[in-house]
């Protein structure tokens, strides 16, 4: 899909470059703001439910079967979609939750209860609230049509992730920020918060939502396995246990007395009975 630069897109990166030095430090090096353009309303949001939850590889080959098995060579209408069998939609790759999703979005569109004519006079917030009332069509997502479909200029998802973890980064702050105070942070960036974003985006190296996968966050670095903690071997029969470190036997230090006789540690090996993580394995953050 060829990249496309919005019509206030220069008028965004002199505003930004002006009111915030670190950010323009990253438009320079990133180059100009240009993103895919997806113009078929309907057909974002069938691929932005199908990718939710999914690598980008997988998705795009859940997404290409939908399309030739239900649409043939074009994409499928919403009526296409509501005549689709379970069975079709099951050997396309969806899941039960996304088979609901996509026969409500194609329900509300056929019985005209999401029209995406009226977007155009429609303010923000009052899209989102339309979107949201599809099932599986969350705040996020809709923010993601905003910016990557309709070209609103002043978006901000303060729940992405990788708009968070950029902001604490770039502006060296002891922890990401959340997402009340990255909303009292980006009012810097007004009216131009969406190319705001994708620059945080690119300024982490990571593929933008509109390009890959529009259901994830952009890319979070992997956290490093801790290591097991090592166990010092006791020198001397006693009740230490396996785990803690050895002390020198009161016994040891009275010459009168012989130090008891020690198996070698490689016939007798003394297995750790810490786990790799003392504290429990780290839970997993959200995406």
């Amino acid at each position: 899909m060829r990249p496309h630069s919005p019509p206030y897109a220069t008028d965004a990166v002199l505003h930004l470059k002006r009111a915030d030095p670190i950010l323009g430090a990253i438009i320079d090096r990133v180059g100009p703001y240009s993103v895919a353009r997806r113009r078929d309303r309907f057909q974002a949001l069938i691929r932005a439910i199908i990718f939710q939850q999914l690598a980008g590889r997988a998705a795009q080959t859940i997404f290409d079967r939908f399309v030739a098995q239900i649409g043939g060579r074009k994409f499928p209408t919403p009526a296409q979609v509501l005549a689709a069998t379970d069975d079709v939609l099951r050997q396309v790759g969806l899941s039960r939750g996304k088979m609901t999703y996509v026969r409500d979005l194609a329900l509300h569109v056929s019985e005209g209860r999401l029209n995406f004519n009226r977007f155009a006079k429609m303010e923000d917030e009052a899209i989102i609230a339309d979107l949201t009332r599809v099932r599986g069509v969350g705040r996020w997502t809709a923010e993601m049509f905003l910016m990557f479909n309709l070209y609103r200029p002043d978006v901000l998802p303060v729940d992405d992730l990788g708009v968070r973890n950029a902001v604490g980064r770039l502006y060296a702050m002891a922890a990401a920020p959340r997402a009340k105070e990255l909303r009292e942070f980006g009012e810097r960036w007004r009216p131009y918060r969406t190319v705001a974003a994708w620059y945080l985006w690119r300024s982490l190296e990571a593929v933008t939502p509109e390009q890959a996968d529009p259901a994830q966050a952009a890319a979070r670095k992997p956290r490093p396995a801790m290591k097991a903690r090592k166990i010092a071997q006791p020198t001397a029969k006693s009740t230490i246990k396996p785990g803690r470190p050895a002390i020198k036997s009161r016994l040891a230090a009275k010459p009168a007395v012989k130090p008891a006789r020690v198996k070698s540690a490689r016939s007798s090996p003394i297995k750790s009975t810490v786990p790799p993580y003392p504290n429990g394995a780290p839970t997993p953050r959200p995406r």
